[in-house]
């Protein structure tokens, strides 16, 4: 085995904090409905649809056990249909999203893997798996299949998704590509004869940096190539459009988000409907009115369909939400437009959001995912409390570990001993170590405190964080430094502000002494740009104990220029520095694309020693590209505690999920994307110059963020918030209140869905 170069620790930015689970209920629901769980209830699972009988049969001939530990059903406890299944998106296994099987009979639920199922050739090694569905009908003697999303393969373009649609045999385990070469598909849905299934397919097969309306096409093709002559006959039927569901094989319901420019401020907002395209006469209607929300459909016959709803759409997490502001469920009659909407979910728990309906037994029952709210414990105070995980993860590399964390920007000490984060408030620093889990420093206000980082020196037992609105470079920041942290030292912790003069001063990182700290600052750039923006550069702190708030506290600056420099930290040999940078944008660049900052951040090193020697590492398209191929999102690098390797957060694979089937937040689902990797040469920094080969390490609709990466690897998989100490055991449960939670007066609480974390940070 190889030998081990360390961990490497991510937050995931946007994955709710309480575990999400499937659920369903009776239709029409009536005050005081139950609701069914249709999972085990372990791990986070979503994205659930129903097994046909046919191939739920084929499912447990291949793979007896999952009917014999589930009460011993039969083939006709299904055909009867007292024993029932489910596809669903898993989180079970190691962290990654995989698709799995559930079986209910008789009250008893029995989930196995796809990848139990039919092994590693189809469903293994590093991926993401999705939008599970079955082709063959419900004729036993059809050649049944399961068609899925899997990010499975690797694709070399940057800014590219890694989505690709196939199709597995349910009777073999042989699995095609549907998905042509060089083009990306999300959000299968196969026909109710089985024949065909619509995707999303990425207009012009490419993503070109949208967020949540995301420039996709409806295409439909055949199920079964060797059926029809060995052709899959792709044919775009709808220009925008995505989340296709089939009424019958002569309809397909969609969702569109509509764009409209408010003419006195500019401002573009998107209004999300369902529409009803018709096959044989080529028309399309809207389904939905125009004065709500509406997504993910999913038919229910040729004129009803169970949507997603958010009645009166809102971005603010400040303010109690009201019931039409939270996503429910509703079926509409295209064929009685008059007709009120039928209301699901709201007579279940009104202020909770819902999503991705799906139709069981025919439309008497839907199904769809939620947190769970059960999971919150109640603590003696009123106040509530989220079970928290520190989770392995798998990695694609034998010598790395990874983790997710729960926290905002981990960071571990040198030793690995300690490991600090700003809770998701932004509002007060955590501390696990071998003396457990506590608050070390907490400011009054939310939203004041981001970018925790060690000092390299473990002996100086110094943390150093950043107050201020971390998401305003117009606004003052400071850099503080916490000193005797942990206490090892005896006594309680100092806290003293280092820096001075009202600038925009964050991201700090000290060198392997301990002696100095790099950062960046807008100190010379005070006046700003004609767009509100203020330039940021790097700037040394030569006296990291003193600061310059002390004495003749000195700071120098490292690199000069009209663009942004952030996100810095000093390799662990002192040699170099790596950082995010803007500077190669070019000039007549807009400042936003889809309504948010287009990005164009690099990878750089720069030499400590001397400033002029600057290289370029990685960016997010392929520097042959041309003029304005950085654009995009490759920020908050860290170098591996070996110095040979650089993790950084990018949108090198663009985005894996449609981003409206998710959570809403206060700006985008996925601003950075994945963790990457790249290998260096820590001996020559020439030869680091545009690397072209980088490693994938998360695949997730999520955003995975702020990556941290120690010495320290643990064999741990499921202990409940690691406590990363030398010994690799655990200590203590990490349970913060959850600042995503609002109580609706009585004695229940439930997720808000909106989250006030921002679209980027530099």
């Amino acid at each position: 085995m190889a030998e081990s170069r360390g961990s490497i620790a991510s937050f995931a930015t946007y994955r709710p904090p309480l575990p999400v689970d499937i659920f369903s209920c009776a239709v029409p629901p009536s005050p005081g409905t139950r609701e069914q769980k249709l999972t085990d209830g372990k791990s986070y699972n979503c994205n659930g649809r129903p097994i046909p009988a046919p191939a739920l049969k084929l499912l447990i001939e291949k793979k007896p056990e999952l009917a014999s530990e589930c009460g011993g059903a039969t083939a006709e406890d299904v055909d009867r249909g007292r024993a029932t299944g489910l596809v669903f998106v898993s989180e079970r296994e190691d962290g990654l999203e995989t698709l799995h099987v559930a079986l209910r009979f008789n009250g008893e639920v029995n989930v196995v893997s796809l990848a139990d199922i039919y092994g590693a050739d189809a469903f293994g090694g590093m991926r993401m798996e999705d939008s599970a569905c079955f082709g063959g009908g419900f004729a036993p003697e059809a050649d049944h299949s399961i068609i899925y999303v899997s990010t499975k393969k690797q694709v070399e373009k940057r800014r590219a998704p890694w989505t690709v649609v196939y199709r597995t045999s349910l009777r073999t385990g042989e699995t095609e590509r549907l998905t042509p070469e060089g083009q990306y598909d999300l959000s299968p849905a196969v026909s109710p004869s089985g024949k065909r299934v619509a995707v999303a397919n990425f207009r012009w097969n490419r993503w070109t940096g949208e967020i949540e309306h995301l420039k996709t096409d409806i295409v439909v093709m055949n199920v079964d190539r060797k059926a029809q002559g060995g052709k899959l006959n792709r044919k775009r039927l709808i220009k925008d459009g995505g989340w296709p569901s089939w009424g019958s094989d002569n309809v397909i319901f969609f969702h569109r988000g509509i764009e409209m420019q408010d003419p006195s401020s500019g401002k573009v907002t998107t209004t999300w409907r369902v529409f009803r395209y018709d096959l044989n006469t080529e028309q399309t209607e809207a389904v939905t009115p125009e004065d709500i929300n509406a997504m993910t459909p999913a038919a229910i016959s040729e004129t009803k369909v169970v949507v997603a709803t958010i009645r009166r759409r809102t971005n603010q997490m400040s303010e109690q939400r009201e019931v039409a502001q939270y996503r429910h469920i509703e079926i509409f009659d295209f064929a009685n437009p008059n007709q009120q909407a039928v209301k699901i979910t709201q007579n279940i728990g009104p202020k909770a959001d819902y999503y991705n309906p799906f139709v069981l037994d025919g439309g008497n029952s839907i199904g769809y995912h939620r947190t769970r709210t059960e999971d919150i414990i109640k603590k003696q105070d009123g106040k509530s409390d989220v079970p928290r995980t520190f989770s392995k993860l798998q990695s694609p590399h034998n010598d790395v570990a990874q983790f997710r964390v729960s926290g905002v920007f981990p960071t571990f000490s040198t030793d690995g001993s300690k490991l600090a984060f700003v809770d998701n408030e932004f509002k007060a620093v955590w501390l696990a170590d071998k003396q457990g889990l506590r608050v070390v420093w907490e400011r009054s206000k939310t939203n004041t405190v981001f970018s925790t980082v060690w000092n390299q020196n473990p002996e100086k037992d110094i943390l150093y964080v950043c107050v201020g609105p971390p998401f305003s470079a117009s606004s003052p920041m400071e850099i503080y430094a916490i000193f005797n942290v942990s206490g090892s030292s005896g006594g309680r912790p100092e806290v003293r502000r280092l820096t001075d003069g009202g600038y925009n001063n964050a991201f700090p990182s000290s060198n392997p002494e301990g002696t100095k700290i790099v950062f960046r600052s807008t100190r010379d750039h005070m006046h700003g740009t004609t767009d509100g923006t203020r330039h940021k550069n790097l700037y040394i702190m030569q006296d990291a104990h003193a600061g310059e708030t002390v004495g003749d506290g000195s700071v120098t600056r490292l690199t000069d220029g009209e663009w942004t420099d952030t996100q810095c930290q000093w390799s662990p040999r002192g040699d170099w520095i790596v950082f995010s940078s803007t500077r190669d944008k070019p000039a007549n660049a807009p400042l936003l694309d889809h309504g948010v900052d287009i990005g164009y951040f690099a990878v750089y090193l720069v030499m400590a020693a001397d400033p002029n020697v600057v290289v370029r590492v990685v960016t997010s398209a392929a520097p042959s590209a041309g003029p304005g191929s950085v654009a995009g999102h490759v920020n908050h690098p860290v170098f591996s505690p070996d110095g040979r390797s650089i993790a950084f957060t990018a949108d090198l694979s663009a985005v894996s999920a449609e981003p409206i089937s998710m959570p809403t937040f206060l700006h985008s689902v996925r601003p950075y994307g994945d963790i990457f990797s790249v290998d260096i040469d820590r001996d020559n920094i020439q030869k680091n110059k545009d690397i072209k080969k980088f490693h994938r390490l998360t695949h997730s609709r999520y955003e995975y963020s702020t990556p941290a990466w120690t010495q320290f690897a643990t064999d741990d998989h499921n202990a409940q918030w690691n406590m990363l100490v030398t010994t690799g055991r655990a200590t203590a449960d990490f349970k913060p209140s959850c600042p995503y939670m609002q109580a609706d007066g009585g004695d229940s609480w439930h997720m808000t869905g909106h989250m006030i974390l921002p679209r980027k940070c530099c």
